[in-house]
């Protein structure tokens, strides 16, 4: 209810029906029966799956009215887009999402970017732009349109959020076959929840009536309700059912790899390893890194040029970078220790880390380093501050200098260069000389730019409270600590 007592316009995801409770009632009503596991021969590449169909919701209706943590909007390269979802979604927002869509510089085909909710009741808009589709050109408007909802998805389970409501990516606009365009969306989904599945909670398909209908008759296909649906669902699943993330596969494309790279099939295997190493060092994967082991040598003797050594940092944080996006890292993001909020004084984003939240004996911490540079790759391109808590932190949440020394080894440069402050809240005595010591001797660059702050006053003359999630205990303790006037303040209801 709004402040007059008119019922609110927002519609909570919990108060929606689920994609299983149709298929239940319709069961009362046909008295059907479920086919037993015992009779069924054939199962489908997508089984019927309880726990996966439970967090399903199919919904006619706008998507900008959905309180869940998170909405999709569709919209152009420039995020400028005039479609009814992105008009409503900027409606009901209200003038502050322009400002800040300025700020992200558009977002590319099949990219996925975040900005703040403001009026709606979703906490979160994610911004996709899907593809313009030629028929010609059908393979990679697959790729790209399997990327949005890849990176929806995978935006959600960095930022450990509860439940995003979808809209239908594939705008009329854009040309691309809604049915189509549904087996990509639906299958995506279903993928990700077989592997990610404990990370949300509700993933919701709103649609307007026309797609609802295709909606309705391709769901079953990729979430069956029952093993009976299974089977009835199972001749009318396409041929190309992608790989097992959902994505396309082009076969054409797929890498070969033999079991000596530039070796004809007839070599003998007599003629001695010198002959094989002569095929491989003319190999274009070869060629690629060079003589890795001659570059560690140069290093060590200190030949090696400044560009060079640049070089190579990039690649080896690429490799990091790669494997932060291939593993399973949500258990660390359960933990909430490191989650964007929004901006300082000076318009940039800001990032919290929460000291208390690391429980630095009980995880592992390489898992850990993945985290932070998967979460802040994409936010390290332009200029940001951190606010580290270190309010009631215990020796088990503290951070081991070699850990720090290494992320700040691994980092790429933007990271360095684009950090504008670190907040560093709540210090004790001990954790400013540790923090001295490790910015004196340890790096360079950093000392000048940590703010120690002793109060939640003093933090919000640099960032306003509004623009700010702050943990409870964080509140209460600078109430106890500085006096009850924070305790008013409303905390985040995510943390």
């Amino acid at each position: 209810m709004d402040p007059l007592g008119a019922p609110s316009q927002f519609v909570d995801v919990d108060s929606l029906p689920g994609w299983s409770d149709a298929y239940k009632a319709k069961q009362l009503d046909c008295h059907q029966s479920p086919v037993e596991k015992a009779q069924v021969d054939i199962r489908s590449p997508f089984p019927y799956r309880k726990d996966i169909n439970e967090k399903i919701i199919l919904w006619k209706g706008d998507v900008a009215l959905l309180n869940c943590t998170a909405i999709v909007n569709t919209s152009n390269e420039t995020l400028t887009d005039k479609n009814p979802v992105s008009e409503s979604i900027f409606m009901h927002a209200g003038p502050d999402l322009k400002d800040e869509l300025q700020k992200l510089k558009g977002c590319r085909t099949g990219e996925a970017k975040l900005t703040k909710g403001f009026n709606l009741a979703a906490r979160f808009i994610i911004h996709t732009v899907g593809p313009k589709y030629k028929s010609r050109y059908r393979t990679a408007a697959e790729s790209s349109l399997y990327s949005c909802y890849r990176n929806v998805l995978q935006l959600a389970k960095e930022q450990a959020m509860c439940s995003v409501g979808f809209c239908v990516i594939n705008t009329l606009k854009r040309c691309y076959p809604l049915e189509d365009a549904t087996h990509i969306a639906l299958r995506t989904v279903r993928r990700f929840l077989e592997i990610h599945g404990e990370t949300l909670e509700k993933v919701v398909f709103a649609v307007s009536e026309l797609e609802e209908v295709t909606y309705q008759k391709l769901l079953p296909l990729y979430f069956p309700r029952s093993l009976e649906e299974e089977i009835q669902s199972l001749p009318y699943l396409p041929a190309d059912i992608g790989n097992a993330e959902g994505e396309p596969v082009v076969p054409e494309r797929q890498i070969r790899i033999s079991e000596k790279p530039g070796v004809p099939d007839d070599a003998s295997d007599e003629e001695g390893l010198e002959a094989d190493l002569s095929f491989i060092g003319s190999h274009a994967f070869a060629r690629m890194e060079g003589d890795v082991d001659k570059q560690r040598r140069l290093i060590l003797q200190g030949q090696l040029s400044e560009a060079a050594l640049q070089k190579q940092h990039q690649r080896n944080y690429n490799r990091w970078l790669c494997q932060a996006r291939a593993e399973d890292l949500s258990d660390i993001a359960s933990l909430k220790a490191l989650y964007q909020t929004g901006v300082d004084n000076c318009g940039r984003t800001v990032m919290v880390v929460v000291g208390r939240n690391i429980p630095v004996t009980l995880i592992d911490m390489e898992k850990a380093l993945l985290y932070f540079i998967h979460v802040m790759d994409h936010i390290a391109v332009k200029e940001y501050v951190l606010v580290y808590f270190h309010t009631l932190t215990n020796y088990y949440n503290q951070l081991d200098s070699n850990f720090l020394k290494k992320l700040y080894d691994i980092v790429d440069a933007k990271y360095k260069r684009n950090l504008k402050a670190l907040y560093f809240v709540h210090p004790t005595f001990r954790s400013k000389v540790s923090a001295w010591f490790f910015t004196t001797f340890t790096v360079s660059g950093l000392k000048d730019k940590i703010h120690y702050v002793e109060s939640l006053q003093q933090l919000f003359t640099a960032i306003p409270p509004e623009q700010i999630d702050l943990p409870p205990f964080v509140l209460e303790y600078d109430a106890r600590e500085n006096g009850p006037y924070y305790s008013s303040y409303p905390p985040s209801p995510d943390l």
